[in-house]
């Protein structure tokens, strides 16, 4: 991800990502209900899974930015 990329492959990045988060939580929901879980994996799903939505927040940002800004 580039300050140069175009709105357009924002947009195609932020779709992917934002399927892989759905996917995630899904993962993680599953996880949960099938006991015994895995902590650790469920701690790294966790993990990824934030990181996917700060870099969701980004982009967001990179597509709409703040007028007051």
């Amino acid at each position: 991800m580039d300050t140069a990329d175009s709105p357009e492959q924002l947009k195609a990045r932020l779709q992917e990502l934002a399927v892989e988060h759905r996917d995630l939580d899904d993962a993680i929901a599953q996880l949960i209900a099938t006991p015994p879980m895995d902590e650790l994996l469920l701690r790294r799903l966790k993990k990824r899974k934030l990181n996917l939505k700060d870099r969701i927040t980004l982009i967001e940002r990179m597509l709409d930015p703040d007028d007051l800004a």
